[in-house]
């Protein structure tokens, strides 16, 4: 029976958890710029740090995708590798469309 190894990011996890836990701070920073009936540019520029921190996070999961997942998955098959850059391709589209 083969192991199957866990997510790429598994190795960076607590990095990635910090990273995440600032964008939640930024989320809450906006909650409470709206509470306290804050300038909307002012609004708009917190949510344009946030979506940011996002992409560059998503973007940060995507190499580690490809560089683990996408490798592994072409050093056992064509078929394999072909549906892991499939399957990275979509997540590329997904993140250009957002």
């Amino acid at each position: 029976m083969s192991h199957t190894p866990g997510p790429a990011y598994s190795a960076k996890k607590d990095a990635h958890q910090r990273r995440l836990r600032r964008v939640e701070g930024q989320v809450r920073g906006l909650q409470r710029m709206v509470d306290e009936d804050s300038y909307c540019i002012d609004v708009l520029t917190q949510v344009s740090a946030a979506t940011k921190a996002l992409q560059a996070f998503a973007l940060e999961l995507l190499e580690e995708h490809m560089a683990h997942c996408v490798v592994d998955a072409a050093r056992t098959s064509d078929e394999a590798a072909a549906a892991k850059v499939r399957e990275a391709a979509e997540a590329i589209a997904r993140l250009v469309k957002s």
